[in-house]
C-alpha cells in the first residue's frame, strides 16, 4: 500500500515526465572554453602565500585555496600555505573514521590528501600552534612536513611576504 494516494501519484508521474532524463547526453558541453587571461607564469623570485582560517568540510574555500596555491606552485611560484585558527585542523594526519586516514565519506581525505600532494612538489605548509591548541590538536598529530608556527608568526608572515612583493591570498570562512 502506497503512503500517496492515486491522485498525488499521477501528479508525480506528469512531474517526473515533464523534462526529458537526461537532458543532455554526457560528455556534452554546457559552457564554453575561452580563457581571457594569459597563462601567466611565476618570473624569478616571485613568491605566493596562502593564509587558511577555515574548517576543513565546511565549506570549499580552505579546499580550494590549497587547490589554488598548488596550481601557484605548478606555475614556478615559491609558494606557503599558512593555516591558522580552525584552518590548523586541515594539517591533522590523524583524521579519518573508523581509524586514521579511512576515507568515512567521499571527499573525506581531500584536505589531507592536497595538502600532502602540495608538500611533496615543494610547496611549504606552515601551521599555527595557536590554532592546534584552540581545538586540542598536537604536533605530533600534523601531516609530515607541516611547519608548526608561533601564533604571533601569522602577521609577522604577511609583512615578510609584502616585502617581497608576494600575491597574498587570504580566505576564510563564515
Amino acid at each position: 500500500m502506497s503512503v500517496f494516494d492515486d491522485e498525488i501519484l499521477a501528479a508525480m508521474e506528469k512531474s517526473r515526465s515533464e523534462i526529458p532524463h537526461p537532458s543532455q547526453e554526457k560528455g556534452t558541453n554546457l559552457y564554453g572554453s575561452t580563457k581571457l587571461f594569459p597563462d601567466y607564469q611565476a618570473g624569478e623570485g616571485q613568491s605566493w602565500l596562502t593564509l587558511v582560517h577555515g574548517i576543513p568540510h565546511e565549506s570549499s574555500v580552505s579546499f580550494v585555496a590549497v587547490l589554488q596555491t598548488t596550481r601557484a606552485l605548478r606555475k614556478g611560484f615559491d609558494a606557503t600555505l599558512y593555516f591558522y585558527g580552525p584552518g590548523a585542523l586541515a594539517c591533522a594526519d590523524t583524521r579519518g573514521f573508523p581509524t586514521t586516514g579511512d576515507v568515512a565519506f567521499p571527499g573525506n581525505q581531500n584536505m589531507n590528501d592536497a595538502i600532502k600532494t602540495f608538500i611533496a612538489e615543494g610547496g611549504t605548509v606552515l601551521c599555527c600552534r595557536f590554532g592546534m591548541a584552540l581545538h586540542g590538536q598536537r604536533e605530533e598529530d600534523l601531516i609530515e612536513g607541516v611547519i608548526p608556527c608561533h601564533p604571533l608568526d601569522v602577521q609577522d608572515a604577511v609583512i615578510h611576504f609584502a616585502n617581497k612583493g608576494a600575491i597574498i591570498n587570504s580566505v576564510y570562512n563564515l
